[in-house]
């Protein structure tokens, strides 16, 4: 028998054992070391680990089985494994997220049939490879659900039919209602956390985001970018609208096969995926898009709620009866809920900004923002001199340019219009240009310079605030 090393970089994690063939000897060794590092391989003294599922930032993901089960049960052996470069702010997060994750299995998992269960949850001190010192590792052990995400099934297979998507959309449904009833929130919703059993129940994974709401919704900065709504994005408050507005991006991402970062139009502040998605049942789309909306009082707010609207469109027979819910849970199946107007939403206590800009646009504005300022400051300076009221009216210029960026009073195409303009005005009125002194050959070649390195450097200011906020938000 073949047994994984879980330490982090062992240089042969792999190591086979043949005396672990036979079932007497597997059942009653007391353990087995890794042969490269001298790591334990049986893990709280029952768990094999078989290979490796997967790593990522804080973590590693290896298939085991349990050799005190008649079976042999296959389990998924979790290891808290975070980076080397957290800060000690930083790594106490990243455990708490972990054994949030175990909590959240212990309480939800064994209650509800399509959430994992939790068998145990560890830690284990072991010599480290340098002498006199020690290494301190988490586990958590859970239900190996065997079956494929959204995501590789929508690799696989391609773009979702509207029957389909309802049938994965009901079934999450059916979860998050059980979930936000105990006042949790998941925080996660992806199409990697959503995996289909081979015997084709739909499970929802990963709480390590999850939120108890009795204990503070506030949002810990840990998200998952372009799943994730504008008030989770912001660090403000989540509700149970925040899990759904996730659910509806998966789901037009399954209709579209498009990334969400393709479907979300940042100028208008809102999804555009119809197009895309020609095949989407009509009530579907609607019920998709009101998910969606950027306001969290907008949307539904609860889990029953589009269980109830989805039920029109079975009502309508445009869902076959293969595709109806069959899990056994508390929830009434959707063919008999009745169609009824949702209550009226509770407007939160905060409102929600405004998405943020795409990088493109970002770089568009910024560029605008040094051109216009460039020109501003030769008609200001040709007007007014240089004088401490000149330079205040220039910035309050600005000022106003970039507020009405940030409004959307101006974009798009108004940004281009209104640069070529400024630059007609300054460069055939005399007065306004009056300041500039031909220093690089003539007049027109000097304004034209000016608010070159003006645009340039309002874009470099730009890009290095942006690397700043993202170095901040990835280390706090």
């Amino acid at each position: 028998m073949d047994l994984y090393c879980t330490r982090p970089g062992c240089p042969k994690p792999v190591n086979s054992f043949a005396d672990l063939d036979n079932a007497a000897t597997l059942k009653s060794v007391n353990q087995k070391y890794c042969t490269s590092c001298g790591m334990p391989l049986i893990l709280a003294g029952r768990y094999l680990p078989r290979k490796l599922l997967g790593q990522g930032g804080f973590g590693a993901a290896f298939l085991a089985c349990d050799r005190y089960t008649p079976a042999m049960r296959q389990c998924v052996v979790k290891q808290f494994l975070p980076s080397n470069t957290l800060s000690p702010t930083q790594l106490r997060t990243a455990q708490d997220l972990f054994e949030r994750e175990a909590q959240a299995l212990d309480e939800l998992g064994n209650e509800h049939p399509q959430i994992p269960d939790l068998f145990a949850f560890f830690e284990l001190t072991v010599p480290a490879w340098q002498p006199g010192k020690e290494d301190q590792f988490f586990y958590l052990v859970q239900e190996y659900i065997d079956g494929q995400t959204m995501e590789e099934e929508l690799n696989q297979r391609g773009v979702f039919s509207s029957e389909e998507v309802i049938e994965v959309l009901r079934e999450i449904l059916i979860v998050l209602q059980f979930v936000h009833d105990r006042g949790a929130i998941h925080r996660d919703i992806k199409p990697t956390n959503i995996m289909r059993h081979r015997n084709g129940a739909i499970y929802l994974l990963d709480f390590g985001a999850v939120r108890q709401v009795a204990k503070g919704g506030k949002s810990t900065g840990i998200y998952s970018e372009g799943y994730a709504p504008p008030e989770q994005m912001n660090g403000s408050e989540v509700y149970p609208s925040s899990d759904l507005y996730a659910l509806a991006v998966t789901c037009i991402l399954l209709l579209t096969g498009k990334q969400p970062t393709d479907l979300y139009d940042a100028y208008q502040n809102s999804w555009r995926w119809r197009s895309d998605a020609p095949q989407a049942n009509p009530i579907l789309a609607t019920i998709l898009d009101r998910m969606l909306k950027v306001t969290p009082s907008e949307r539904f707010q609860s889990a029953k709620e589009v269980l109830t609207a989805l039920a029109a469109i079975a009502q309508s027979g445009a869902v076959q009866p293969s595709l109806q819910s069959t899990t056994t849970s508390t929830a009434t199946p959707a063919t008999t809920l009745p169609i009824v107007q949702p209550p009226v939403p509770v407007t939160p206590r905060h409102r929600s900004a405004i998405a943020p800009f795409s990088i493109p646009e970002l770089l568009l504005g910024a560029g605008f923002t040094g051109f216009q300022g460039g020109l501003l400051a030769i008609a200001v300076v040709s007007l007014l001199g240089t004088t401490m009221v000149s330079a205040g009216f220039w910035f309050v210029l600005l000022i106003g340019l970039i507020l009405m960026q940030s409004r959307r009073v101006i974009e798009r195409v108004d940004l281009l219009l209104l640069a070529g303009l400024s630059l007609v005005l300054v460069l055939f009125i005399p007065p306004l240009r009056s300041a500039i002194v031909p220093v690089l050959g003539n007049t027109f070649t000097t304004i034209l310079v000016i608010a070159g390195l003006a645009t340039l450097i309002a874009i470099a200011i730009t890009l290095l605030f942006r690397l700043i906020y993202l170095l901040l938000r990835r280390w706090l």
